[in-house]
C-alpha cells in the first residue's frame, strides 16, 4: 500500500448504481471508514483538448462538456479529475452542471441510454506543474500519476474521457482482469 494506505480500483467507477445509492466514491471510502467528497471547480461545454479529442476520436473543432474535480479523502485533495463527454451526449444535461449527481455519472449516462461496457486505462507518472502542485498540496519534488480513461460503448463510440491526477505517493492502483474462456 501507498503512504496514505489508500489502494483505489476502477471498476466500481464503470458500474452504474441502483437508484437512490450514493456514488462510487463515496462508497468506497465509507467502506474503508474513510469519508470521501468532492468539489466541482467547473462544469459546462469547452473546447475539446487535443488529448481529448484522440480519446474520444473527435476532429478538435467540437465542444464536448467537462466536468472539472478536486476528490478529498478525509477532506484533504487526493485526485484531480477532468471528465469529458461528447456535447451530443451531454450538453442540457446535469453533467454540464456543478450539482453532485446522485448514484455518479455512470449512473446518469446509462439513464440516458449510454452504457460503458469496455474501458482504457493508460497510467503514466510525471512531475507535477505548478497548479497541480497547489491543488493536490505537494512538495516541489513529488511526481504524480495520470490515469487516462476512455469508456466506451457497446457500439464501440467513445462515451467518456477521464483525465485523473493524483500524488504517486499516496495512491496505488489495483486491476483485476476476468479472463473469458471461450
Amino acid at each position: 500500500m501507498s503512504g496514505s494506505g489508500w489502494t483505489s480500483t476502477s471498476m466500481p467507477y464503470l458500474t452504474p448504481r441502483a437508484t437512490g445509492v450514493a456514488d462510487a466514491w463515496t462508497d468506497e471510502a465509507e467502506a474503508a471508514g474513510r469519508r470521501g467528497g468532492q468539489r466541482i471547480l467547473h462544469a459546462g461545454e469547452v473546447d475539446v483538448p487535443a488529448e481529448v479529442a484522440r480519446m474520444l476520436t473527435l476532429t478538435g473543432a467540437e465542444t464536448v462538456v467537462v466536468r472539472r474535480r478536486i476528490i478529498e479523502l478525509d477532506g484533504e485533495p487526493t485526485e484531480l479529475t477532468d471528465t469529458y463527454y461528447p456535447a451530443d451526449i451531454a450538453a442540457g444535461t446535469p453533467l454540464a452542471g456543478t450539482a453532485k449527481i446522485r448514484g455518479g455519472a455512470v449512473t446518469l449516462l446509462a439513464g440516458l441510454g449510454h452504457i460503458g461496457v469496455r474501458a482504457v486505462e493508460n497510467v503514466t507518472a510525471r512531475m507535477p506543474g505548478p497548479e497541480e502542485l497547489e491543488q493536490l498540496r505537494l512538495g516541489a519534488a513529488e511526481p504524480v500519476l495520470q490515469l487516462a480513461r476512455t469508456t466506451y460503448d457497446s457500439a464501440g463510440r467513445p462515451i467518456q474521457a477521464d483525465l485523473m491526477v493524483m500524488p504517486a505517493g499516496r495512491q496505488q492502483l489495483r486491476y483485476e482482469i476476468d479472463i473469458e474462456v471461450a
